[in-house]
């Protein structure tokens, strides 16, 4: 630790340059390490995976504001995604602590977070994510103090799988966890806040977005699946193996696309008393190339001469449920948009 005098001091012109310097050099140093300890605990958070669970809340508000017909609140709407984004991180840091704990993800990989790194302690990304999960529970009170109580029953439901979750991975539930989590709980909370009454569109109409969350566990676990066994990890893709887990994750990416397209003509072709999504919906299969290139990215499972396009496999299908969820979104706007002509 460096030690200042309390007194002033002055110095010839000859001394002043050195003096200077050092205390350039000091203030470098001393930004050097508030970034590198910025940079540990973003890695920690890993803020690159929140779009799973920003997704279904931005396509439950604005099924709400397009479907619901009820005008839009930003403030609510922002406050939401804030919520959601601090109880998935502190729920991602938990299950972190617990798999180290276990022995498990002991190598780092492009997408490792900082206590596999070596970077923070199971002890201090502990604390920071039970700091993340009571701001996070404030938040969510707040909704439902302004929006209904509903909201809370929620909310709890969700805090109670997301602490199970690493306990429930390991009997092959975290795809089912998940699913619940971060497809249909994330969509019909949003609705509910902006709407502020119950509805069956926001959880039937998430499904595809609760797919691909899935298919991004799916992802990491099948890398993963050959040491989680060894651990007594019984993940479903650790279940199942690696034949049935490459057709899973094509059921997954692919079937969001089609289920989309179900909810958009079947009722139509049909004459059924159901709703159905808009039909600027089907700007979804705009993402159908990057689906393809996912498909054959995991083919590569079986190909050993390219093992980094299947250990970022969990990355690349982030970046596509992102693509896939941007455009669900933007088509619920677009119909709108065009009702209005």
């Amino acid at each position: 630790m460096i030690e200042f005098p309390a007194w002033p001091v002055i110095l010839t012109t000859s001394e002043k340059r050195p003096a200077r310097k050092i205390l350039r050099l000091v203030l470098t140093m001393a930004e050097k390490e508030k970034a590198t300890r910025l940079k540990t605990w973003l890695v920690a958070a890993r803020p690159w995976a929140l779009p799973a669970s920003a997704i279904p809340v931005l396509f439950g508000g604005s099924l709400a504001a397009t479907v619901g017909w009820v005008r839009l609140n930003p403030g609510l709407l922002l406050l939401t995604l804030l919520a959601m984004a601090l109880l998935h991180t502190a729920a991602n840091m938990l299950s972190d602590v617990i798999d180290w704990k276990r022995g498990l993800d002991r190598e780092a990989t492009p997408v490792s977070g900082a206590i596999v790194r070596g970077w923070l302690g199971p002890g201090q990304v502990f604390r920071g994510a039970m700091l993340l999960l009571a701001v996070g529970s404030a938040l969510g009170l707040l909704l439902a103090w302004l929006r209904g109580f509903l909201i809370l029953k929620i909310g709890i439901v969700g805090i109670i799988l997301g602490l199970a979750y690493p306990w429930l991975k390991a009997v092959a539930l975290g795809d089912l966890v998940v699913f619940i989590n971060f497809g249909l709980l994330g969509s019909l909370g949003s609705w509910l806040v902006q709407a502020g009454q119950f509805s069956w569109l926001p959880v039937i109409w998430a499904i595809p977005q609760g797919m691909l969350v899935v298919a991004i566990l799916h992802a990491n676990n099948w890398r993963d699946s050959l040491t989680d066994r060894e651990k007594r990890v019984f993940t479903l893709a650790a279940v199942i193996g690696d034949r049935a887990s490459f057709f899973y994750y094509g059921k997954l990416v692919f079937g969001s696309l089609f289920l989309t397209a179900g909810y958009v003509l079947v009722p139509r072709l049909l004459s059924l008393d159901f709703p159905s999504l808009p039909l600027t919906m089907l700007v979804v299969f705009l993402a159908w190339p990057e689906a393809r290139k996912l498909w054959k990215r995991a083919r590569r499972r079986f190909k050993p001469e390219q093992p980094l396009d299947f250990v970022t496999l969990d990355g690349a299908t982030a970046r596509y449920n992102l693509i896939f969820g941007a455009l669900s979104v933007a088509g619920l706007w677009l119909d709108s948009l065009v009702g209005k002509f």
